[in-house]
């Protein structure tokens, strides 16, 4: 998904949380703290997204245990952030993050972390079967200028990609 598709599709922060909201529970919201689904949304007008649990008498919105939780930055530019790092093809820096989205630094750098954290959790599940990757880097080329034995740092690479490829395959 390229950018400006992502900025047609949630140009606002209520565009982004009806889509979180469709996206983790569906028609079923349940709460956080207690799982309980007796729950209702908060008639407060200043406030987008906020429910009440009759159950446990919590207040929670759809970003509560999530890498959005907490945040003041808005929505939309998390989904950006995303999808610059998802289609980044080695890596983004948080000074390009920051200036692509016209944050600071530190928080760039703070979503980030967040993103990266939630791309690696560990209750995902292997890939398995045919796996196809497109423009994959791994490792590094030569080194230019030397030209002994292989360094410590090639061997490390030729056994990431036997694992990887094992892992894969």
């Amino acid at each position: 998904m390229n950018l400006i598709s992502i900025f047609n599709k949630y140009p606002d922060q209520a565009a982004c949380i009806r889509h979180l909201e469709a996206v983790r529970w569906g028609d079923n919201p349940t709460c956080p703290h207690c799982k309980s689904t007796s729950i209702a949304r908060k008639a407060d007008s200043g406030r987008v997204g906020r429910w009440n649990c009759h159950a446990c008498k919590s207040s929670f919105n759809v970003l509560s245990g999530t890498v959005f939780q907490k945040t003041r930055i808005p929505l939309q530019k998390w989904f950006l952030a995303i999808g610059l790092i998802v289609n980044a093809k080695k890596s983004l820096s948080s000074c390009q993050l920051a200036r692509d989205l016209q944050v600071s630094q530190p928080a760039a750098w703070y979503m980030q972390q967040r993103i990266r954290v939630a791309m690696v959790a560990s209750e995902r599940e292997l890939l398995r079967g045919i796996v196809e990757m497109d423009e994959t880097y791994l490792g590094s080329g030569p080194i230019k200028g030397y030209h002994g034995a292989c360094d410590e740092g090639q061997h490390a690479d030729a056994t990431r990609r036997t694992i990887m490829s094992e892992h894969l395959f």
